[in-house]
């Protein structure tokens, strides 16, 4: 008896240590990615933009959309939970919320850009856009080309908004708003004719709503990517590529893909 109490408890002692084992070697791992909460991956973004986040409380962090949902399963395989902080565009973009520590990684439907390599660092791409423009039915505006005269909202620092600088003929009139949460409404209220901004958004909302339609789509070679402060956090970032590169394999990517664009 007392031999067999003996075997249990040494059995007990290496499974505890162990244990205690693999938990060391997830908190050295996770000590690595010099998280700003400790044990928690903190996600900004700039919400709402659907289909690339949105509010939804019955998620785990609180939002879904395809970023979301990308990076609840990032954060799922290396075991930590997420929180989404809510902050503007332009400081996500221009790295201010990193270097004030507000959250690990950007996921804003940010399209990689080397003006913006000088401030952040991104993961591999996940996402090929385009810009498109958004009107009334019935507006008698059928392309970029009838804009003369007209007010076109697009979202600032974006690149809709470098797109229509560049573009846009020369009566048209470029409104800058903050994001998508105003472009919209000053779409629906009459206070700009149209909406420049990217294809999946622009989209959403004329699937949404019958009385708006998508009438002209710009191929503009856009990848979005997950952004981090610059040099800050390089074994995240590769912990991030890693399991978006797994991701593509396993197929999860493509079941969350088809989730939000139900491409055949």
């Amino acid at each position: 008896m007392i031999v067999t109490r003996r075997i249990r408890t040494i059995t007990l002692a290496f499974a505890g240590f162990f244990l205690l084992a693999a938990c060391g070697d997830d908190n050295r791992e996770h000590e690595a990615y010099l998280l700003v909460e400790e044990g928690q991956l903190t996600v900004c973004s700039e919400v709402p933009y659907p289909p690339f986040e949105f509010e939804d409380p019955e998620a785990p962090s609180g939002y879904s959309g395809f970023d979301m949902d990308l990076m609840q399963e990032i954060a799922d395989r290396l075991e930590l939970p997420m929180e989404v902080k809510v902050v503007g565009f332009d400081p996500l973009v221009d790295g201010t919320v990193f270097h004030y520590r507000q959250c690990d990684a950007g996921a804003s439907a940010i399209t990689i850009r080397e003006d913006r390599e000088q401030d952040l660092d991104f993961s591999d791409p996940y996402f090929d856009s385009l810009q498109s423009l958004l009107v009334p039915v019935d507006s008698g505006i059928s392309s970029i080309d009838d804009l003369n005269g007209k007010s076109v909202g697009i979202q600032a620092s974006s690149t809709g908004q470098e797109f229509a600088m560049e573009n846009l003929p020369d009566g048209a009139v470029p409104q800058a708003y903050p994001g998508d949460a105003e472009l919209l409404p000053a779409l629906q209220s009459g206070h700009i004719d149209a909406i420049l901004q990217d294809y999946p958004v622009n989209d959403e909302h004329a699937q949404a709503n019958d009385d708006y339609e998508v009438v002209e789509t710009f191929e503009t070679d856009e990848q979005y990517g997950f952004a981090f402060g610059k040099g800050e956090k390089t074994e995240l970032l590769n912990a991030v590529n890693e399991h978006l590169a797994q991701m593509r394999e396993d197929g999860t990517y493509e079941e969350i893909y088809q989730r939000y664009f139900n491409v055949d």
